[in-house]
């Protein structure tokens, strides 16, 4: 026990705008651990790609120019904004089309039976 507190086992992380990372426990703590760095380039056009959002110094770009969020010209980070956003579009896509069908499908038994409905009240006179 330490500070009032059992020992604790790592469970997840945060970001600050700040870029500091937290660990965070389950015994209900948080810790700074390190905060992160933001690098910027005088041509970021010259960067290198070396995947969908991956890029590499080359000597067209020049030398990274490395300093904390929310300092000078840097910005701030958006702790978990793509985390909590990842969706696979394929797979949503396929959802709203089978709910799109299947209310279809339910719009039509609602005629179908309305038509017997009808028909039956028809039929009794």
């Amino acid at each position: 026990i330490q500070d009032g507190f059992g020992s604790g086992v790592l469970v997840g992380v945060a970001v600050d705008f700040d870029g500091t990372v937290f660990g965070l426990f389950d015994n209900g703590q948080s810790q700074n651990l390190f905060q992160l760095g933001l690098a910027n380039f005088l041509s970021p056009t010259g960067l290198t790609r070396l995947g969908q959002n991956l890029f590499a110094e080359s000597r067209l770009s020049g030398q990274p120019i490395i300093s904390l969020p929310e300092t000078g010209a840097f910005g701030s980070i958006l702790g978990s904004t793509l985390e909590l956003s990842n969706v696979d579009l394929a797979e949503e896509f396929v959802n709203l089309i089978k709910t799109q069908q299947a209310f279809q499908a339910s719009a039509r038994i609602i005629s179908t039976t309305d038509d017997l409905l009808t028909e039956t009240v028809n039929l009794t006179r």
